[in-house]
């Protein structure tokens, strides 16, 4: 029998889906995976590399073939890039998972990222990007979300908490 992910976050880069997967796997006794970096060790370059290299269609292709054999072999908390629910077979892959969608609004996006160029998407005028990028996707992260989970002003430990309660999970 396939493993299944005991809870997958996903929402926009910056939204700190890195550092509350840490805290959940440690409250829930699991480890922690993100498949940006399987794709950065697989790959040998940065995702930032992949994408003025090759293009994102290529970076997406990789992307969505790092999502789906970590959905298929991972038991522990997994933390999704930012665009890969853009893929319709992810989205698919992720029916009856624990999803859970990290929002934020865009000041708390200014505020974390700084909306920086190291951010492959956000290079030209970062507000209007990401504002767009959010528009785009906002409706599949709730698509696939068990849980939204708002982490505007609140500390990685409270989102972390807010997000064992939504899914009425218990700490190890």
């Amino acid at each position: 029998m396939s493993a299944a992910p005991v809870v997958v976050l996903v929402g926009p880069m910056g939204v700190g889906k890195s550092t509350v997967g840490q805290l959940l796997a440690e409250r829930l006794g699991v480890g922690y995976r993100d498949t940006d970096d399987d794709i950065v060790a697989e790959q040998g370059r940065t995702i930032a590399e992949i994408f003025v290299d090759e293009g994102e269609p290529a970076f997406r292709a990789i992307e969505k073939r790092a999502v789906h054999r970590a959905l298929a072999t991972y038991d522990g908390v997994l933390a999704l890039g930012g665009g890969s629910i853009l893929d319709a077979d992810t989205r698919a892959l992720l029916a009856g998972q624990r999803v859970v969608y990290l929002s934020m609004d865009v000041e708390e996006a200014v505020k974390r990222t700084g909306l920086n160029a190291a951010r492959p998407l956000l290079a030209i005028n970062p507000r209007k990007q990401w504002r767009e990028l959010m528009e785009a996707r906002r409706h599949l992260y709730e698509e696939v979300a068990t849980a939204v989970v708002a982490t505007d002003g609140r500390t990685p430990e409270e989102v972390t908490q807010a997000a064992l309660d939504a899914l009425e999970l218990k700490d190890a």
